[in-house]
C-alpha cells in the first residue's frame, strides 16, 4: 500500500513514470492452433482469474489505499477504452504506408544514435 502511495504521489507531482514489473498469468493459448486447455483446465484459468490477476488485484490495492475510487477507475477504463477504439478506428481506415516508409518515427530523438541491425551484427545510424 505504501509503495503504490509514493509512487502514485510521485507521478502526480511530476515525477514519473513508474515501472512495476508484475507476475502475469497467460489466459489464452500460445496461438489459434493452441486453445491452451490441453495442459490446464478451464477450472484453473478461471480461478486464476478470480484470485490473481494482476490489474484486479492493483485496482483493489488502489481502492482499498484511498488512491483512487471505483467510480475513478471506471471512468478511467472508459478513457482508456476510447483512445484504443480511436486508434483501431484510425489504423483500419488509414491507407496502408509504402515499404520504403515502414520504419520511419519508430523512434524519437536518435539523431545520430548506432541502431542495431536485425541479425544483431549490423548497426547502422539511425536517420529520419
Amino acid at each position: 500500500k505504501q509503495w503504490y502511495q509514493r509512487r502514485v504521489r510521485g507521478m502526480r507531482a511530476g515525477n514519473g513514470p513508474v515501472v512495476a514489473e508484475v507476475e502475469t498469468y497467460r489466459y489464452y493459448g500460445h496461438s489459434m492452433s493452441d486453445p491452451g486447455t490441453s495442459y490446464r483446465t478451464r477450472d484453473e484459468v478461471q480461478e486464476v482469474r478470480k484470485t490473481k490477476d494482476p490489474i484486479t488485484l492493483v485496482k483493489s490495492m488502489m481502492i482499498e489505499g484511498e488512491l483512487a475510487t471505483e467510480a475513478e477507475l471506471k471512468e478511467l477504463d472508459g478513457e482508456c477504452r476510447k483512445i484504443v477504439d480511436d486508434a483501431t478506428k484510425f489504423a483500419r481506415e488509414s491507407p496502408e504506408l509504402d515499404t520504403h516508409e515502414m520504419f520511419n518515427t519508430i523512434y524519437t530523438d536518435m539523431d545520430g544514435t548506432r541502431i542495431r541491425g536485425s541479425d544483431s551484427m549490423t548497426y547502422g545510424i539511425h536517420s529520419p
